[in-house]
């Protein structure tokens, strides 16, 4: 698309019709005649008085019809708590899958569960989901219409169920706490819908409003609710100290911090950090690096980060916080005021681990050796019912005088019902650092000082209506944008990206089914191609809970100055099988593939299969494989596989044990190479075995013992690298 054609797409756009949503009345919601045990048997009185949702809906698989099982709501409040009951009938209890899990652990493919979504600043744009299974697993997560759903943010909230002669129900109990929400004493207006997951031979899905097919939003489509009234005003403060303590092939270690949270009132929060711990979380899944040219992006996981989450997201990655590798100490604000949300972090980080350096055809890895003092700040203006205009700086600041500083707009603007116009434009501003070896030599050849200026563009347009749907966006990144606050991997080039699917709702084995075409054109700033695509394909969702998409692809991808034409096909299939083999999964591609080392054109491909079996509700085995392979010259220039098993024994809602082994291996042809230097075998074993005690996510008993081994270069051989055994004591304090 010419830049003549973007500008005027973008003028029709804006001369389109406002969107207003359409007006309901709001449900007014009653406040508790009495005490409520949370139970899950809803005999306390004060139900009987609280307001009712009796209208539910199913969106998925039909388009908002009558519901195939019956459920029931009923939402009430009162000095300190919000709370939701939900009686839901099943035709067959014995059906009722809810396995139990760690926090979190809840899969729309496999269990029943239900809950609340609540929009408590009722801003039509972001949300907080509380669910849990028919067995109290709990779920949590921000939504984001923009971004979507997150689980890594963890709330305070309490929950209980009971599986009866006729279904199961649900009761919650949500301190206003763990809410956003405008301060006062006025009757406050919220966005609310309940919602249940109903699993047999289709993912069934209910809510107790409509949901329109095609719509541009979620949380817009949210039941009003008002009558909330004398609500707190916050002064709610949790400070959770940690303390970690271990041995690692024969040296003691030990460390302590604490993240502490103080809401000074209903709509602001401060966070502060000493020293925050990576030990609760378990180690990343590994993902295969053999042949990719970027990095790979890893999620947040560190509760300090992790307040109104969406505030850091943007259509460029312009933040990511795991960029702050080992803060000494952390301070955040956060909150909304009317039409406007703000967020400011700065944090001193010690460093470790690695920066990424980028380019227009891959990006390297420099360690980071140095401390340096980071802030980011973004403040959200909303306007319309749904749209926002905001403006993102982010700075780090390292001793010497080297620094990184990115500041712009972004918008996101709900035109109507169907149109919606996304747009980011960011300035960085950069001194690379002066550090060398202790050689003398550079630790990479761009950090020597020099001053690097440039921009960063992204413009998306999407239609979507109940059959059709079309996306295009154009992405601009300058050759001396950087974004070390972020996860930018590539930068240096331009990209053309356009998408139009139909969707079409069968009767039959398919109840949906999607076609669809996509075309991308990238190119070096200076124009020289960089990659082309061209595709087609298709999704379909069906019987067995089964997803299921193929899709062809022509692509032209540079390698050095030579360009290779290489055709693929891309596949994911997901389905169920029966109560023991819960979930069977396959995705990857096969076809051709470029050796980026040696600019030469294969055959190759990726395969990851996985599957979750469930002897019984205790016991879960997660089973996951990928396999990548390419041929050159009649011969297999490399494999690189991993291989895990993550096996969980939960005794209740609270403890698990927990066993984790996990193999990562690459084999290499140094002939085919034509280097005999590189190791012909590479990789590691890891297995860890943990028992965790969860009273909440801050309150925690971890206890484990970890054991890695590498592979040996030349033999392939196992040796031992390490062995640890490690404690962590976590509790909130609650004011």
């Amino acid at each position: 698309m010419t830049t003549t054609a973007r500008v005027v797409l973008l003028l029709v756009l804006l001369c389109s019709t406002l969107f207003v949503y359409a007006d309901e009345p709001p449900v007014s919601i009653t406040r508790a005649s009495g005490p409520i045990t949370i139970d899950g048997d809803l005999s306390d009185p004060a139900w009987q008085s609280a307001t009712k949702f009796d209208e539910w809906f199913e969106t998925n698989v039909s388009d908002n019809g009558p519901p195939p099982v019956k459920q029931t709501g009923w939402v009430t409040y009162d000095d300190r708590f919000f709370y939701v009951a939900i009686r839901m009938e099943d035709p067959n209890p014995s059906q009722i899958r809810a396995p139990l899990g760690d926090h979190d652990a809840v899969s729309g493919s496999t269990d029943d569960y239900a809950g609340v979504i609540i929009d408590s600043r009722n801003d039509n744009k972001t949300a907080i989901l509380f669910l849990a299974n028919a067995n109290n697993i709990q779920y949590d997560a921000a939504t984001d219409d923009n971004t979507g759903e997150d689980n890594s943010p963890d709330y305070f909230w309490d929950s209980a169920t009971k599986i009866t002669p006729s279904g199961w129900q649900l009761e919650l109990r949500i301190p206003f706490a763990s809410l956003r929400y405008k301060s006062g004493k006025d009757l406050q207006t919220w966005g609310m819908i309940l919602y249940r997951n109903y699993p047999r031979d289709r993912r069934y899905q209910m809510f107790t409003h409509r949901m329109p097919r095609g719509s541009s939003c979620f949380v817009c489509n949210y039941n009003k609710i008002t009558g909330l009234a004398d609500l707190p005003s916050g002064q709610h403060l949790i400070a959770a100290p940690y303390v970690t303590a271990g041995r690692d092939d024969g040296h003691f270690r030990n460390d302590e911090g604490a993240d502490v949270k103080w809401t000074p009132n209903a709509y602001t929060a401060v966070d502060a950090t000493i020293n925050p711990d990576f030990s609760q979380i378990e180690s990343d899944v590994a993902a295969i690096t053999a042949n990719e040219r970027f990095a790979v992006f890893y999620p947040e996981k560190r509760p300090f980060f992790l307040e109104d989450v969406n505030l850091f997201q943007t259509p460029i990655q312009a933040v990511s916080t795991r960029s702050i590798t080992s803060p000494r100490w952390g301070l955040r604000g956060t909150g909304k005021y009317a039409s406007d949300a703000w967020t400011l972090l700065v944090a001193q980080d010690r460093g470790g681990g690695q920066t990424i350096v980028p380019g227009p055809e891959d990006s390297r890895f420099v360690d980071q050796d140095f401390s340096s003092s980071v802030a980011i700040g973004r403040v959200r203006h909303d306007f319309g019912s749904t749209s926002f205009i905001s403006l993102l700086g982010t700075t780090r600041e390292i001793s010497g005088g080297a620094h990184n500083r990115v500041l712009g707009p972004d918008l996101v603007w709900r035109i109507n019902d169907h149109y919606t116009v996304t747009g980011q434009l960011l300035l960085s501003d950069t001194v690379t650092p002066n550090l060398r070896t202790a050689a003398g030599e550079l630790l990479d050849p761009e950090w020597d000082g020099r001053r690097l200026r440039s921009y960063a563009g992204d413009l998306r347009v999407s239609r979507n209506s109940e059959k059709d749907d079309l996306f295009v966006e154009y992405l601009d990144l300058g050759d001396g944008f950087r974004a070390d606050d972020g996860f930018v991997p590539q930068v240096g080039y331009k990209s053309n990206y356009g998408e139009a699917g139909h969707t079409f709702r069968p009767k039959g084995f398919f109840s949906r089914v999607r076609v669809y075409a996509m075309s991308q054109y990238e190119s070096e700033q200076d124009g020289k191609q960089l990659y082309r695509l061209v595709s087609a394909g298709f999704g379909a969702d069906g019987r067995h809970r089964s997803f299921w998409r193929f899709r062809l692809a022509n692509e032209n991808v540079r390698s050095g100055d030579e360009i290779f034409q290489r055709s693929r096909l891309y596949y994911t299939l997901q389905f169920a099988v029966n109560r023991v083999l819960s979930f069977v999964t396959l995705d990857g591609w096969v076809g051709q593939e470029v050796d980026f080392s040696k600019n030469r054109l294969g055959d190759g491909a990726n395969v990851s299969p996985g599957a979750v079996i469930r002897p019984n509700n205790h016991l879960e085995i997660r089973l996951t494989n990928a396999v990548r392979w390419l041929n050159v010259d009649h011969g297999r220039l490399f494999t690189a596989q991993t291989e895990r098993v993550r096996a969980t024994w939960t005794f209740d809602s609270k403890r698990y044990l927990r066993l984790v082994v996990q193999n990562q291996r690459a084999n290499r042809n140094r002939v085919l190479f034509d280097d005999q230097t590189i190791s012909q075998h590479a990789g590691r074993i890891a297995s860890q075995l943990l028992f965790a005690y969860k009273v909440n996510w801050q309150t925690v008993l971890f206890v484990g013992a970890g054991d890695l081994h590498d592979v040996t270069a030349e033999e392939g051989d196992f040796r031992k690298a390490a062995r640890s055994v490690f404690m962590k004591v976590s509790y909130a304090f609650q004011r």
